[in-house]
């Protein structure tokens, strides 16, 4: 009898001992999380959130493992773009994790010796650029959660995102270097597409830089005389390196550049890429990506390699968003899909990495004048306004930085070369 009674008391003891826990932790939840009504603003109480924020290389967020809380980080319940009218303001959208001091450089006439107040204020030459698995764990998937993607993880569910984050390794080396031999200082061109290049002849001034950067629809061959071969770094979405071939093809477009030792970056715009990365990681056809049914890593034309392949962190891109390019279409309905463009990002990465930028082929006030596209030789078509980006607000952009001495930007005012019309065969 006693020892029934034993066992009546201990399962008593644990219920209840059961029942305060569940009861604190409700209470704990309840004080992390406090949404204000009707501000989109979440206020941090006891949440731990542990951000790194000048400048120690790869401190993110204090492990579970040796945190002094007592209390198990899981995933935030998910935010959703559709619950929200405008872009949400949190009260640490403008806080940004940075790494280690930049490499030092003396270049006098490096772009990180600007005076200009308004770039040396907003500029960050230490933001972090790339994500990878070490610089990623709770307190940062829940703070990233907050924003919407490419500058965050808003709606994605944890495990779907962490399958490929957690494969993504650390970069062994900075994405550019000075060249062995040279001034010391990084030159840098980034190559757009837009038609101001067609009848250029600029080609050759831009192989000449220590670094090419491209993007999207890069086609080359052909049209090397206005807009060079050489590629040394290529920045890219799943969807821009998988569906050039089908838009661009009948330019010339047959892959993604390829050069020996070239570089590859991408930007994680939307679940697809996370997929994409997976598969490319994984090394195999194992993965969950759309229409796809190869393995990533054969769109790389056999330069894929993974000590030279980078994934562009979302602070980063916020940052770019947050401190240049934020558009006023961020304020409307459909500010879920408002985002830089690619050759944006590929821009201000070369601003991050280089001591001099110039920039060839990007918008400017005489867009008009030519096609969108400078391999449309045989045709002028207008430039295209997707409503995803601001193009204006870059347009004027690159103005302004080129007024200020930031880049050098290229620019035609003379008329357009007249194109020879294709002889009929």
């Amino acid at each position: 009898m006693a020892s029934k009674t034993s066992r009546i008391f201990l399962f008593l003891l644990v219920m209840t001992v059961s029942f305060v826990v569940l009861i604190l932790s409700q209470e704990y939840l309840s004080k992390s999380w406090t949404i204000f009504s009707g501000k989109h603003e979440l206020g941090w109480e006891t949440f731990p959130l542990n951000i790194n924020l000048w400048g120690q290389e790869e401190k993110t967020a204090v492990p579970p493992s040796v945190s002094t809380t007592a209390v198990v980080e899981t995933p935030m319940p998910l935010l959703y773009r559709g619950n929200f009218t405008k872009l949400p303001q949190w009260d640490f959208d403008d806080v940004y994790n940075q790494d280690a001091p930049p490499r030092p450089t003396t270049c006098a006439q490096s772009l990180r010796n600007s005076q200009d107040e308004n770039f040396k204020k907003a500029f960050l030459p230490n933001i972090r650029l790339f994500l990878h698995k070490d610089n990623i764990n709770m307190s940062e998937w829940n703070r990233l959660s907050h924003f919407n993607n490419p500058f965050g993880f808003m709606q994605f569910k944890y495990d779907d995102v962490m399958a490929s984050v957690k494969l993504i390794p650390k970069p062994k080396e900075p994405l550019l270097l000075p060249k062995p031999g040279g001034d010391g200082c990084v030159h840098c061109a980034v190559v757009g597409t837009a038609g101001i290049l067609n009848g250029s002849k600029v080609g050759a001034e831009i192989d000449a830089h220590d670094y090419v950067f491209r993007m999207n629809g890069a086609v080359t061959k052909g049209y090397e005389e206005d807009v060079g071969n050489r590629t040394s770094v290529y920045v890219h979405t799943q969807h821009s390196i998988t569906a050039s071939r089908y838009i661009f093809g009948k330019y010339g477009y047959k892959s993604a550049p390829h050069d020996e030792g070239i570089k590859y970056v991408l930007i994680p715009e939307a679940m697809r890429d996370f997929q994409w990365l997976e598969g490319l990681f994984k090394g195999n056809e194992s993965f969950s990506g759309p229409h796809h049914k190869k393995w990533p890593g054969a769109y790389y034309s056999g330069q894929y390699n993974e000590n030279r392949f980078y994934v562009l962190h979302q602070d980063f891109l916020r940052y770019v968003r947050n401190r240049f390019l934020k558009s006023p279409n961020l304020n409307k309905r459909f500010w879920a899909i408002v985002r830089p463009t690619n050759g944006a990002f590929a821009l201000f990465l070369a601003l991050h990495t280089c001591d001099t930028v110039d920039a060839y082929g990007f918008m400017t006030d005489e867009y008009m004048k030519y096609s969108n596209y400078y391999f449309e030789k045989y045709i002028k078509s207008n430039v295209i306004f997707y409503a995803n980006h601001d193009y204006i607000l870059e347009k004027n952009t690159w103005k302004s930085f080129h007024k200020r001495k930031i880049i050098k930007l290229y620019q035609r005012t003379e008329p357009e070369t007249k194109t020879e019309t294709p002889k009929q065969h």
